[in-house]
């Protein structure tokens, strides 16, 4: 996958990842898609933290962004590119940063975990869905310009939050596939 860095390159990117991640995590029977990976998440746990991630980035890119330039400010420089961004994110991750408030809440087996599974991926169809939605009305010189919060990284201009969206669903899908040895293809 070559580093995005314009709009139509995100949203290309965030596609291709969606619907390859999306066959990744068909792949594992409804027994495994609940089950922690020993100590670590399930996958459904993942996916219901990228879902939970994301949401709230859809959230806040519907906020008008005269309210994002005033709560946020303007960003003072320019948007980092998508490595960048990913190697501030692995350094927080390497100096002990985690989900915090964005963790899955403990949910208790479901009585039928197909449903669920079913429930959980449609719920994760609907906002990859919001998420394009979202991102069509930003201009390439709107996504520089304004900021959002992140819990861990502080203020990102919004295609810096794209950025870290496209890297955070890829580094979980990459966690399960070592964590588990079902290899994912990038």
């Amino acid at each position: 996958m070559a580093d995005p860095q314009t709009k139509p390159e995100i949203l290309q990117t965030l596609r291709a990842l969606h619907e390859r991640s999306t066959r990744y995590w068909s792949a594992f029977s409804d027994s495994d898609f609940l089950a922690p990976i020993g100590e670590a998440w399930s996958p459904a746990d993942n996916v219901r933290h990228l879902d939970k991630s994301v949401r709230a980035v859809v959230r806040g890119l519907g906020i008008p962004k005269p309210l994002l330039f005033l709560l946020f400010g303007p960003s003072p420089r320019a948007s980092r590119d998508y490595g960048g961004l990913r190697d501030v994110y692995r350094g927080i991750l390497a100096g002990g940063g985690k989900a915090g408030r964005f963790a899955p809440a403990p949910e208790t087996l479901p009585a039928d975990p197909a449903a669920w599974r079913r429930a959980l991926m449609g719920r994760r169809e609907l906002a990859a869905e919001a998420l394009e939605r979202a991102i069509e009305p930003w201009s390439e010189t709107a996504l520089d310009r304004y900021r959002m919060p992140h819990p861990l990284l502080g203020k990102l201009t919004v295609r810096e939050m794209l950025f870290f969206t496209l890297y955070h669903n890829l580094h979980h899908v990459q966690n399960v596939a070592r964590r588990t040895g079902i290899a994912f293809a990038a």
